[in-house]
């Protein structure tokens, strides 16, 4: 089997050269991180389950015509997506008041927000992705007024379906993080949704009993992260796969 050439490893995620022009392998590690790495550590299966979710929800919203970078599945840990020029900006849809929205504001934390509130974070591990502007963005050109206005429109359309999708299953989506990049097509060039969309970067809490079911429960020490991801992925009717049987899609459970 042939050597596949590293493009990039992350904290969570490694990419490689796809197999054709324009396409990049997106493989899921085990590793959990926290606190701009400070808090490290391998929980077994997360990449299988962040995998399968990621697939799931990025072709819910291509259905409902987000644009993204996913082209499909390739394996327990592994998809295929197309390659983008990442913008260096974050971008955390907030609907509940969480995280570090509560120590800025003073905010208690699990209380509502005014309205679904839109932030920007510059992508820097080395800075610890501080809170930026619009006026930051623009002014350093890492996306210009157009990708600003799509990256917004598109997030809160994201955040309206996810809300719904996840309310169908008795989760609250109290915040989230996305990333974009330009996919240059032809002599086009258009934003997209690109990196992944699971418990990582999602803060999931159950609505009955606010149970956390996201990547807190290994920043706070809770222990059950795998058990919390699993349970996410059987709410949303998706299962990874039993050694190495390769299941081509989503499998409902009835």
């Amino acid at each position: 089997m042939p050597r596949r050439r590293k493009i990039y490893e992350g904290k969570a995620k490694v990419l490689f050269e796809g197999p054709e022009p324009g396409t990049i392998v997106q493989h899921f590690k085990d590793d959990v991180t926290a606190f701009n790495n400070q808090k490290h550590d391998i929980i077994t299966g997360k990449g299988v389950l962040n995998n399968r979710i990621s697939e799931y929800l990025m072709m819910r919203l291509g259905e409902v015509g987000i644009p993204t970078h996913f082209v499909r599945r390739l394996n327990m840990r592994e998809q295929l997506v197309r390659e983008v020029e990442i913008i260096p900006v974050e971008v955390v849809v907030r609907n509940v008041a969480a995280g570090s929205i509560c120590k800025r504001f003073g905010l208690e934390e699990g209380s509502s927000l005014p309205r679904s509130i839109v932030e920007y974070y510059y992508k820097s591990d080395d800075l610890g992705d501080p809170l930026i502007s619009e006026e930051h963005i623009t002014a350093f050109g890492w996306a210009s007024p157009a990708e600003i206005d799509d990256m917004l429109s598109l997030s809160l359309r994201i955040n309206d379906f996810l809300t719904g999708l996840f309310l169908g299953i008795g989760l609250r989506l109290i915040d989230f993080k996305l990333e974009y990049g330009r996919l240059y097509q032809d002599d086009q060039v258009r934003v997209v949704l690109a990196d992944e969309i699971t418990p990582d970067g999602c803060r999931l809490w159950d609505t009955e009993t606010n149970e956390i079911m996201d990547k807190d429960r290994f920043r706070r020490d809770l222990g059950g992260v795998a058990e919390a991801y699993q349970e996410v992925a059987r709410r949303l009717g998706i299962t990874p796969e039993a050694g190495q049987q390769d299941i081509k899609g989503p499998v409902t459970i009835q």
